[in-house]
């Protein structure tokens, strides 16, 4: 039983990213991806589509402070401030990608997976994802429930909707 939930989650995945690829394919544009606690997931999901070469450009999985300074040029300062959680963390991350990117359109994430890490203001499963799509950038949190996988995976399939909505809004 279990197994069956796991493959039509992985099934809905890949059906977020076959419809992703298709809209980024016929608009000619592409993404890149900066990860945290999804450790890569985006964008595995993204090349698990084949054909993906077309319309993803790069991927940063960024989990330490120490890579987000470094690979996507986060400040010391927004990590001191507002924390590795945060809407500012995930935003600089969207513009770390984007700088160091020719891709179009950017997705960032970065939360608390859990099952230890939570605060009372940063619960486990506390997310922050921001998009750069048309140089007009938004973050959201989200507060999702479940183990660890289960958070990942919705950060995941919101991540990927996050990029659906802003290119047909």
């Amino acid at each position: 039983m279990q197994g069956d939930s796991l493959e039509a989650m992985e099934a809905d995945l890949n059906q977020l990213a076959q419809d992703l690829g298709q809209l980024l394919s016929q608009k000619k544009l592409t993404v890149v991806t900066a990860e945290s606690c999804t450790g890569g997931w985006i964008a595995k999901t993204i090349t698990d589509v084949a054909g993906s070469s077309e319309w993803f450009e790069r991927g940063y999985v960024t989990y330490s402070d120490v890579a987000k300074r470094d690979m996507l040029q986060v400040a010391d300062t927004v990590l001191a401030i507002d924390g590795a959680v945060s809407q500012a963390t995930a935003l600089a991350m969207a513009l770390g990608a984007k700088n160091n990117s020719p891709a179009d359109c950017v997705v960032a994430v970065t939360g608390i997976a859990g099952p230890d890490g939570g605060t009372f203001e940063k619960p486990v499963g506390t997310v922050w994802i921001a998009w750069i799509i048309n140089d007009k950038n938004d973050a959201t949190c989200f507060r999702f429930t479940g183990d660890r996988e289960s958070v990942r995976r919705q950060s995941v399939a919101a991540a990927l909707e996050g990029i659906r909505e802003r290119l047909v809004s």
